[in-house]
């Protein structure tokens, strides 16, 4: 009884480290930073004497993917560097005051601002305050125990980075579901409008739009930050076709919502809702119901091949509804837009699924 219920605990436990990346983050930067301080402290004179900057630079190493990491650290330490070679230039030239300080973050917001530096730019500015400031009394010793130590503790956190390594797969399918569903929602709630009504209006599908951009935007840099993980991670190898999907399906995606963009741009003139012909507005609906279908499948499942030829065949149902149709020139190029739209959108999902990758694995597994 007790090592059933202690195994339940440890699944518990293992299954939350899984599902929220943020705990695995923080529970590697707290080992690197616990590292990086107990080095600082064994470093020589002159850099051992202020050891608690080693853990700054293992907390920045271990909030990022491997790769990225190695990356920060470096534009972490010219960073440091930089800032610190602007304070002791104003420190020259100036007594500390007001104007001095003023003076060394104006510049060193500037140099922080430059592209090499990236997300690790705001160092420059907070390296040259505490040079300015905090290294008076001794100012080579100071400038040399800080950026010293940073980059002490960034390679600690490397190295832990490195035996635990993220890998950032549940948050890019969290996000890439989050986006379908969205998606799935639009297309069903276009499909309803049209049977109820044949307009669109036009407020409701331009706010829509326009929320959708910054979902899309979320998507595009999740998925970046798990192929970046990818890289350099021996972990990859047992997922590397998951990683691979993923890749896949984002341009699916992506695809999918260029296309329903289409359709709404083409039904929403310019002031009045365009009206098609009542035997066209079924199929249409039919169609949109069935992407959003294919939507809400599982990626990963046999069942959402089935639920594609389904699309497929809604699609050409429209199409051969409409090449029927003899419609004035305007509802009949729009018409024919559309049909493009959805054939593009259903020729975006890919037969292609990870079968060497196991569907609890896909599930719960690695960050």
């Amino acid at each position: 009884m007790v090592e059933e219920r202690g195994r339940r605990v440890a699944r518990a436990l293992y299954g939350a480290w899984l599902r929220y990346p943020r705990l695995s983050m923080a529970v590697r930067g707290g080992i690197a930073a616990g590292l990086a301080w107990l080095v600082g402290i064994y470093v020589p004179h002159p850099l051992g004497d202020f050891p608690y900057y080693a853990p700054l630079g293992a907390v920045i190493a271990t909030t990022s993917t491997l790769v990225r990491s190695v990356q920060d650290s470096v534009r972490v330490t010219v960073a440091v560097l930089l800032g610190a070679l602007i304070a002791r230039l104003a420190d020259w030239l100036l007594p500390v005051g007001p104007f001095s300080i003023a003076l060394v973050v104006a510049v060193a917001l500037l140099c922080s601002s430059w592209r090499v530096f990236r997300e690790t730019g705001s160092w420059v500015a907070t390296s040259a305050l505490f040079v300015l400031i905090l290294g008076n009394a001794d100012a080579l010793s100071f400038v040399g125990s800080f950026a010293g130590l940073v980059a002490i503790g960034a390679l600690v956190g490397i190295g832990v980075n490195f035996l635990l390594p993220p890998l950032h797969l549940t948050p890019a399918e969290n996000a890439l579901d989050g986006l379908s569903t969205l998606l799935a929602h639009e297309a069903e709630d276009l499909a309803d409008v049209l049977d109820e009504t044949g307009d669109v209006p036009v407020e409701d599908w331009e706010d829509r739009r326009a929320a959708l951009q910054p979902v899309l935007e979320r998507t595009r840099e999740s998925v970046r930050q798990s192929r970046e993980a990818a890289r350099v991670n021996p972990r990859v190898r047992r997922y590397r076709r998951w990683t691979r999907g993923q890749d896949v399906r984002a341009r699916e995606l992506e695809t999918v919502a260029a296309s329903v963009d289409v359709v709404v741009t083409l039904l929403v003139d310019t002031g009045e809702p365009v009206r098609l012909p009542e035997s066209l507005c079924g199929p249409l609906a039919r169609s949109l119901r069935s992407l959003a279908e294919v939507l809400r499948a599982d990626a990963w499942s046999e069942d959402r091949d089935r639920l594609v030829d389904e699309l497929q065949g809604q699609v050409r149902g429209f199409r051969d509804r409409l090449l029927e149709l003899e419609s004035p020139p305007g509802e009949g190029l729009v018409a024919g837009s559309v049909a493009v739209a959805l054939r593009r959108a259903s020729d975006a999902f890919t037969r292609v699924r990870p079968d060497d990758v196991d569907e609890e694995v896909v599930r719960t597994d690695p960050r």
